[in-house]
């Protein structure tokens, strides 16, 4: 198991959380507070819920850092039929799907992430909500059309150096609030330094900011 994350079990079940990657979004908390519960320790405590109910629920958290695997040989999470990339406003970049992620530290497979787009992180490519502390600002809306009718599929995640998230696949983006959304296919490019004039896309401002975060691996890179 990496460093860094806790595991809690029960009978049926065993709950991880990577703290790096929660930004207190809460979902869990309200879908099933009987075994999420912020102020008590342990604050995940497994046993005091269906090992059915809890599968269901911990998918529901958008940045991965609660996953789950049972022992009781129920399903584990699959990745849904669609990528949907969903942009928070003033916050993050949610992506749902079949994902593979390509950092630094090498190429991962996951079904949720959420990665900054302000440029301020300290847990890059992960938001850690450093939005809230330097004021971004950015409604999350676009208006590019739909290129694809095609969702499903692999998507490729890739982190260039320096640069922005390079998205390479079939998905369905969405605005946070539901009122703009478009599919894409092939390669879309997505701002994670914060200065794009044309958010949530990038537009090139990284170089001319001087943005600096590290790229996928050597090794994964494709392209």
């Amino acid at each position: 198991m990496p460093p860094g994350i806790h595991e809690y079990e029960s009978k049926d079940i065993v709950v991880r959380f990577d703290p790096k990657r929660c930004i207190h979004a809460a979902e869990c908390v309200k879908r099933m507070p009987a075994v999420f519960e912020r102020d008590r320790k342990p604050w995940v405590d497994p046993s005091q819920g269906d090992a059915d109910a809890i599968a269901a629920v911990v998918p529901h958290c958008p940045t991965g850092a609660l996953s789950f695997s049972r022992k009781d040989g129920g399903s584990e999470e699959a990745a849904p039929d669609r990528n949907l990339v969903r942009v928070v406003a003033d916050g993050p970049i949610y992506i749902h799907g079949d994902i593979e992620l390509h950092t630094s530290d090498g190429v991962a497979k996951q079904t949720r992430v959420a990665l900054c787009r302000c440029g301020a992180a300290h847990n890059k490519p992960y938001c850690d909500n450093s939005h809230q502390d330097i004021g971004f600002r950015h409604d999350g809306n676009f208006t590019r059309q739909p290129a694809t009718a095609e969702l499903g599929g692999p998507l490729e995640v890739h982190l260039r150096e320096n640069g922005p998230i390079q998205l390479i696949g079939n998905l369905q983006l969405e605005s946070g609030d539901g009122s703009h959304a478009m599919l894409c296919s092939g390669q879309t490019w997505m701002c994670r330094c914060g200065h794009s004039e044309n958010k949530p896309f990038c537009d090139g401002a990284h170089k001319r900011a001087g943005f600096e975060a590290a790229g996928e691996a050597a090794q994964s890179r494709q392209g």
